[in-house]
């Protein structure tokens, strides 16, 4: 099954990226902009996207339609979704392709293949496509043919098996490495900061890769913050079924939480990001009240 036209459910920084991509290689993008805020129109204008007025509409109108969201909001998005393909009666492939465990997307499988729908799960690696490459879309279920076929239309879409879980786990152990990583080493050096000893460290972490590339990736993570928190606890609950320990992962959360609570997190993706110093700074200062 090849698309003809594609929903995409939300348009921020990724889901306008990969309908800009997709708009540019041949297929119609479409979207419900309900209670979304002017800058996700405006990106999504910008991207190309085709706007609906509701959610029947859009299951009406899309062959395939992929959610972008914060994990928070999967879940909910999924069942209005299939409140919708109950009402309307559609036929529609739904990929969920957000941060999320596997037990949260096996739960929204079953929402969505009672509604009537083809679920496909769906982990996204990397940045957005556009923006450098190197953008990875794993997908795994029964039937993933109507999203590997945006291969087609200029995303890396790559198998990884017959099982709904399998994309989000490998989402969710990747970004352990990287987002958990940055956690952690944020944490540390406002610890330093805090103790008087950044030079000191800096001395010791001196001709350290893989220091260098970790704080060259802190000064954007503020505005990414609010919505990793949810990222980090759906990680935590990740290995907890396993019967590892949640904890470290639930520490990360609590991080980006309070980097949530400062003025570096109300930032767009439009501004310049801060310096490193003025991160550290402002959440040493953050801690200190």
């Amino acid at each position: 099954m090849t698309p003809r036209v594609v929903g995409i459910l939300s348009p921020g920084d990724m889901g306008s990226a990969i309908g800009r991509v997709l708009h540019e290689h041949g297929l119609e993008v479409v979207t419900c902009l309900e209670g979304r805020s002017e800058l996700t129109r405006l990106r999504a204008r910008e991207a190309g996207f085709r706007e609906v007025a509701s959610y029947d509409d859009l299951v009406r109108e899309a062959d395939l339609l992929l959610s972008v969201l914060v994990p928070s909001e999967a879940l909910a998005v999924a069942e209005r979704v299939a409140e919708a393909v109950r009402r309307t009666g559609a036929s529609l492939v739904y990929a969920d392709c957000n941060a999320i465990a596997p037990r949260t997307v096996a739960e929204i499988a079953g929402v969505l293949t009672e509604a009537g729908c083809t679920f496909v799960d769906a982990g996204i690696i990397g940045g957005p496509p556009g923006a450098g490459g190197g953008t990875r879309f794993y997908c795994s279920g029964p039937d993933c043919s109507g999203f590997e076929s945006l291969r087609e239309h200029g995303l890396d879409v790559r198998v990884v098996g017959p099982t709904i879980g399998q994309a989000s786990g490998l989402k969710m152990v990747y970004a352990a490495s990287t987002k958990g990583t940055t956690a952690l080493w944020t944490e540390l050096l406002v610890a330093a900061r805090l103790l008087g000893l950044e030079e000191a460290l800096a001395a010791e972490l001196e001709g350290s890769a893989v220091a260098r590339q970790v704080m060259r990736g802190i000064p954007s993570m503020p505005r990414r913050a609010r919505r990793w928190i949810g990222e980090m606890e759906e990680i935590a609950k990740t290995f907890e079924d396993l019967g590892l320990t949640p904890l470290m992962l639930q520490g990360a959360a609590d991080l980006y939480r309070l980097v949530g609570e400062t003025p570096l997190a109300d930032q767009t993706s439009r501004e310049p990001d801060p310096s490193l110093v003025a991160v550290l700074g402002g959440l040493a200062e953050r801690v200190g009240k």
